[in-house]
């Protein structure tokens, strides 16, 4: 059909569509097939094929009819806003058709018959086709691309190729100018010194800004999956720079990035030679006896592990323990429970754990990496892949994403016991049912203050999943916020910013549902930080005079922050 007759001709009969639409649908044919012997309802079956039908008659009578794609350009999606979407009358169609595919392959997946974990594995799958798939993703049928490619003769092409070849060398996907950022130059710059260190962490003590601190030091226990800087980035959102000059005294682990030296690091090492080991130097260098801690994602359950091992051999060293985006119940830990069974965790048992050829080897980090972005692949994948590669644009730069891409190892060992006794079986919110370090571990032990923060739109840890900490801390005198965004986002938000808002309860109780306790809970705007600054202070005891050097006569300074392992690539 050329396009000086086009709006000659007359509007397409239903019959025509139709067999338009089917050929165009010819590959949601082949998954409805597919999806069909894992026995989608008949009725609903149907139902999807006729309502398919009768979208894609629609849009090829609109793409018939209209002059231009205006009528057809999609909306309120970011891959297909570019005007030149909508001036392309067969780019505006084949994005509405593949939206129309994308729609209709998703219900289908929701109405497969089986179990809550079969259907949600093949949503997931489908979901990750339906991202692969879309036609932004290749040259010749994103006309952004095309248009671009043309009006640099060919330079953005060329400039896209580049960049393919640099990330192939570099064995990541860059999401960020990585050129821009420098750990200890622009990011993780708080001025502190290192005045431990063992295998597994080095321990910073961070340099006071004012005159007096609170007498009860702070310990910040970050997870050891990713590096520590997520909680001193640059300046103006650095949580630890804020926390300094609200006048505490602040220490933070900086995991070493594992290489094959601690291949056979198990879980009990990271709880003991790891948290167990920062709360004894952080109190000896303080003079404390009881100190405030906190723990990030993976940090917080290693430091509620090991608060536990210390409360049943009747030790209680912290005063307060915040926990930000963690996991102590594993009963439901959102979409990544799709990637955990009984045969998946044997395999990795067999190939990384301590029964392995070897007694334990790697996880490497990319893997780790790819699997997180994975759960947003629109944003983490295929936005850098068009960018990227397509336009020849270099990704602006970011510090949340720079440290997203300096990824680290992990010891296989530990990680096995980690999947099996938490993702796999929830064994460690199960009083006495492991023993770690030599003591059975009972998280209800623990009674000190616990400010438990959850993020609204986290992919990572469900604030549901974070707000049943309220519940099996049944010891502790827990108090729960809510703040919007996401697992990264929603943490570091600085009141400066006046960014997003959070949510807090309008009375102390906590109810057995995250829905009963949403559903009385107060919106404030801005960050959850003052709210927390407020708390913090309430544990942290009476003022003192600022340490004039770090350290002691036991812990000397070893070198400046951020330190050597914060520095080591996987």
């Amino acid at each position: 059909m050329k396009t000086t007759t086009r709006a000659a001709q007359k509007p397409a009969t239903t019959e025509t569509a139709t067999e338009a639409a089917q050929a165009f649908g010819a590959t949601v044919g082949e998954m409805v097939k597919s999806m069909s012997s894992l026995s989608v309802p008949i009725p609903v079956l149907s139902q999807l094929q006729s309502d398919y039908v009768q979208s894609a008659t629609e849009l090829w009578n609109k793409w018939v009819e209209a002059p231009n794609g205006a009528k057809l350009a999609p909306q309120g999606d970011k891959r297909f806003a570019d005007p030149s979407w909508a001036e392309n009358p067969m780019a505006a169609f084949t994005a509405q058709m593949y939206l129309l595919n994308a729609r209709t392959l998703a219900q289908l997946a929701d109405n497969v018959q089986g179990d809550s974990k079969t259907r949600q594995r093949l949503r997931f799958a489908v979901q990750q086709w339906i991202a692969a798939s879309s036609p932004s993703n290749y040259l010749a049928l994103n006309p952004e691309a095309m248009s671009r490619a043309l009006k640099t003769k060919g330079e953005s092409i060329a400039q896209g190729m580049q960049q393919l070849w640099g990330d192939v060398q570099q064995g990541h996907l860059s999401q960020t100018d990585e050129k821009v950022f420098e750990v200890g130059r622009n990011v993780a710059v708080t001025p502190g010194d290192v005045v431990f260190e063992n295998d597994l962490f080095q321990l910073i003590e961070y340099k006071p800004t004012t005159k007096t601190v609170y007498e009860r030091p702070l310990l910040m226990v970050p997870p050891c999956i990713n590096k520590y800087y997520i909680l001193d980035l640059q300046p103006e959102n650095s949580l630890i720079r804020h926390a300094v000059a609200q006048g505490h005294r602040v220490f933070v682990m900086s995991w070493r990035n594992p290489d094959e030296s601690l291949s056979k690091k198990t879980w009990d090492d990271y709880v003991a030679e790891g948290p167990l080991t920062a709360i004894k130097v952080v109190q000896e260098i303080s003079g404390a006896k009881t100190i405030n801690t906190l723990g990030f994602c993976v940090g917080g359950t290693l430091l509620g592990t090991a608060l536990a091992v210390l409360a049943a051999r009747g030790q209680k060293p912290a005063q307060s323990v915040t926990l930000l985006t963690t996991f102590l119940d594993f009963s439901d830990t959102g979409v990544l429970d799709l990637f955990v069974d009984e045969a998946m965790v044997q395999v990795r048992e067999l190939t990384l754990g301590p029964d392995s050829p070897g007694g334990g080897t790697l996880l490497k980090g990319q893997e780790l990496a790819s699997t997180f972005s994975a759960l947003r692949p629109n944003d983490l994948v295929w936005n850098y892949v068009v960018g990227n590669y397509l336009k020849g644009e270099t990704p602006p730069p970011f510090d949340l994403l720079y440290w997203n891409s300096d990824s680290t190892n992990l010891p296989g060992p530990m990680y096995c016991w980690y999947l099996r006794n938490t993702y796999l079986e929830n064994n460690l919110a199960k009083p006495g049912k492991v023993t770690t370090c030599g003591t059975p571990v009972d998280l209800t032990k623990i009674d000190a203050p616990v400010y438990v923060y959850g993020s609204k739109e986290d992919h990572i840890v469900p604030w549901d999943g974070a707000y049943r900490n309220t519940q099996v801390l049944k010891g502790a005198k827990c108090r729960f916020v809510l703040g919007a965004s996401g697992h990264i986002a929603g943490v570091i938000n600085p009141p400066e910013k006046k960014k997003r808002s959070y949510w807090v309860g309008s009375s102390a109780a906590l109810p057995p549902t995250e829905a009963a306790w949403l559903e009385k809970a107060k919106e404030h705007p801005g960050s959850w930080w003052p709210d927390w600054d407020a708390w913090l202070k309430g544990h942290a005891g009476k003022q003192v005079a600022a340490p004039k050097s770090p350290g002691n006569r036991t812990y000397k300074p070893i070198e400046p922050a951020p330190g050597r392992y914060v520095k080591q690539k996987a």
